[in-house]
This record gives structure tokens, C-alpha cells and sequence, in this order.
């Protein structure tokens, strides 16, 4: 393993992180990310079963090493969110079958999106991120019964981590806070430019009283630890339910909270920071900005691009948005021409890549809680089709149509009368 040591100190000088892709059977990919876990000083988080569940007590933390267990099924969120939580120097571990027979193996995972009785294989997301890794000369996959071949190392600057002192532009931000007038801000950014930092570094910086909420309080360590003393946190609900005041009111990862909640809690405080990470995978995208942040007249609008955890380039970060199609490009022209409709197979994922991926990334950018479930259900659920309309080249508006009924008399009468629900059916 002198070679992932070797790897590991360069990533440490650079400050990046990869990815490691371990591909074959059980046991061969379990006694090998074993082996480099014993082996690699580190953190080593290890999520397989329910891992929604686990990374939600991990957000807003920082890891060292971790490995992603996605042999049975994979939870693209989880392991987009489990990637935010590394810090520079880190490998991420994931676990794959074989990619000869990955793609038709039933992935538990679709049992939450697919609408689908039993798991079903997804043989077009298995692809897209098959190539997504063939694209990508950083990626490190290690198949069973091949050698392993590192990538050689591109000779970077060393890296000058964060000295907790305000950054750049989370020193231009902070400014223009510290004098804001009555009204509501809101910070954007992908994960890891210090978004959290930030609030803490306002609440150390504000002459006034101020509260801080959140989906989840294990998720704000990050702002406790740059606040201080200044640091009081109410959980959403109980922050609404009391007739606490307060000069400012901060909400971090605010995408995350229902809107309505959300906007009763803004309307209860003078001045308001709302921080959200853009990127898909907590449940939102730039429809944050477009539907939710604009019923707030005057908003003050603030993003932050340079990371601050990790080195700018960074390979498992790349690899991540492009699997994800995390591409947060704000989409504010309107397209020219004459308009054309044309209609979609989830064969396109296949056949178009490109067109497919433009129709989901005008979803993120249309829709206020996109997330890789909605990619995962284009990619591969049964019963989709999809229509799109284009002017020229460019994509001006799309259509998704799910199929539903087909149920059981005694079913439907249920469904009828206000009894039963199934899944996968909007309209009763």
C-alpha cells in the first residue's frame, strides 16, 4: 500500500481529495478497503446500510477518510454529502460490483424512488457514472483481478490552508453584513467555501442580540466554533413556537426547512442571514434562489466560489458535480428562435447524454428542492416519459410525465374513498 501512502502525503501537500473506486466481488472489495483503513492513519467513516440516515448526523463536520459501501445499492445524496464532510488530504472509498455486471443488478437504493414493489436494476445511471469515471484523469478505479496503476501526479503549488481568519470574499461579505440595514440576506455557495464560517464570524462581529436555527443542531459545529460565546440555537419549530427576540436571526442550510416555516421565521426579526449550499444533494438547487428567495423584496444576494476546506481543482469534487450533474450555471436568458417539441425516452441517457443532462439541469434550475433522488428516477424508474421544447440548440422548457393507475379494483375504490395512498400516484 506504499503507493496510497505516497498518494495520501501528496494530497495533504496539495490539498486535494480523490476518489477510489474499488469494483469487484464482496469479498475482495471489502478485504481491500480493510487493508487500506488499518493501513492509512485517518477518520475512516464507513457507511453501507441506511446511509441517508447516518450522513445526516455527519453534516456540518469534518472526516478524514471514508469509505462508501455501494455494492448493494447506492445512495447518490449520501455519498455527495459524505464527500463534503472530507477535508483536504482525504481518500473516499467506494464500493462497487463488478462494472460487467453492475449496471443489471437490482440496486436497493430505487426501492425509494423508482415506485417499483422490488429493487430494479439501473443500468443508465450505472453507465453515466462508468463514464463519468473514463472522462475523468484523476480517477483512481481499482478493478479486481488487474493491477492497480495510481495516476501520476501533476506537480501543484503546496497548499496554504485556512487561518481561521476571514478569507477574501468571506471578509467582502462580512462587511456588508456588519452594516446592513433591516432586511434579509442570503449566502450561496457549494460545499466547503465557509459558508458556515461565515455566520460564526458575523455573530462574533454583530453589536446585538442574535439566534441561530437549523434542520439539524449537530449540523451547525461549524458556526459554534467561530461564534463562541456567542453561539444560541433554537430548533426551527421551537424557535417559532416561542416569542424569542432577537437583532438578527441566522439560518443555516435554510434550503432544507419547509418554506412556509421559513418564511414565518424570517418575517419575526429585523435582520435575517439565510446560508444554503446550492449544489443538489441537500435538497435544493438554484430554484432556492429563483422561487423561494424571491418573495423577499430587496434581498441582498451573496455567493461565495473559492473553497476554503480544500484546494481549488480538486478532483473528488469535480468528479462528484459531474457525476451528479451538479451544474448550478444560473439560467436567466431566454432562449431565441423558433420553438420545436420533441419527445424523450429515458433512452436518451444513452443515446443523447447531453440533452438529458440539459433537461435535468433546467429542473434544478427551475425547481426549489431538486435533488439526485429526481436524477436517479429520470435516469432509470419505470414508467417515465419526457417531453422538451427547444429553440435552436438550447433547451427552452421540458415536460415529465409519470404514469399512473393500472390499480386493482378493490385498490382503486380505497384510493377512491381517501383510505390508501400507493405510492407513485399523485392523483387518486
Amino acid at each position: 500500500m506504499l503507493g496510497f501512502e505516497q498518494l495520501v502525503n501528496q494530497l495533504q501537500r496539495t490539498g486535494h481529495r480523490r476518489l477510489v473506486v474499488l469494483s469487484g466481488d464482496e469479498a475482495w472489495t471489502l478485504s481491500q478497503a480493510t487493508i487500506l483503513r488499518d493501513t492509512l492513519p485517518g477518520d475512516w467513516l464507513w457507511l453501507e446500510e441506511n446511509p441517508s440516515k447516518a450522513i445526516s448526523c455527519l453534516l456540518g463536520r469534518e472526516y478524514l477518510h471514508a469509505v462508501f459501501d455501494a455494492r448493494r445499492g447506492f445512495d447518490v445524496s449520501a455519498f455527495a454529502a459524505l464527500s463534503g464532510t472530507l477535508r483536504a488530504g482525504s481518500l473516499l472509498m467506494l464500493l462497487v460490483p463488478p462494472f460487467s455486471v453492475w449496471a443489471n443488478r437490482p440496486d436497493a437504493d430505487s426501492l425509494r424512488w423508482s415506485d417499483s414493489a422490488e429493487p430494479i436494476a439501473t443500468p443508465h445511471f450505472v453507465h453515466h457514472f462508468c463514464r463519468t469515471l473514463d472522462a475523468d484523469s484523476d480517477a483512481i478505479v481499482w478493478h479486481q483481478h488487474r493491477p492497480l496503476c495510481l495516476p501520476v501526479a501533476p506537480v501543484l503549488p503546496a497548499w496554504q490552508p485556512a487561518s481561521g481568519e476571514p478569507q477574501r470574499e468571506q471578509a467582502e461579505i462580512l462587511d456588508a453584513l456588519l452594516t446592513m440595514p433591516a432586511g434579509v440576506a442570503a449566502v450561496t455557495a457549494p460545499r466547503g467555501r465557509g459558508k458556515s464560517a461565515l455566520a460564526g464570524m458575523l455573530l462574533n462581529g454583530i453589536q446585538g442580540s442574535a439566534v441561530v436555527t437549523a434542520p439539524a443542531k449537530g449540523a451547525t459545529d461549524v458556526i459554534a466554533r467561530f461564534a463562541g460565546e456567542h453561539f444560541h440555537f433554537m430548533a426551527p419549530d421551537a424557535l417559532l413556537a416561542s416569542t424569542t427576540e432577537a437583532d438578527w436571526l441566522i439560518v443555516d442550510e435554510a434550503a432544507a426547512i419547509p418554506g412556509p416555516l421559513l418564511e414565518k421565521l424570517a418575517s419575526r426579526f429585523p435582520r435575517v442571514l439565510l446560508t444554503t449550499t446550492v449544489q443538489g444533494y441537500e435538497g435544493t438547487g438554484r430554484g432556492f434562489l429563483l422561487k423561494f428567495c424571491a418573495r423577499f423584496s430587496g434581498l441582498r444576494r451573496y455567493t461565495l466560489s473559492t473553497p476554503v476546506r480544500w484546494a481549488a481543482g480538486c478532483p473528488l469534487e469535480r468528479i462528484v458535480a459531474n457525476a451528479l450533474l451538479f451544474d448550478d450555471a444560473l439560467i436567466d436568458r431566454k432562449p431565441e428562435g423558433e420553438v420545436r417539441l420533441t419527445s424523450l425516452e429515458p433512452g436518451m441517457w444513452e443515446s443523447d447524454p447531453t440533452r438529458g443532462a440539459g433537461v435535468y439541469e433546467l429542473l434544478c434550475a427551475a425547481h426549489y428542492r431538486t435533488s439526485p433522488l429526481d436524477l436517479r428516477r429520470m435516469m432509470d424508474a419505470p414508467g417515465q416519459h419526457f417531453a422538451v421544447a427547444q429553440a435552436g440548440a438550447e433547451i427552452a422548457g421540458a415536460l415529465w410525465l409519470v404514469e399512473e393507475g393500472g390499480l386493482p379494483p378493490e385498490l382503486s375504490r380505497a384510493v377512491w374513498a381517501g383510505f390508501r395512498r400507493p405510492r407513485g400516484n399523485l392523483v387518486g
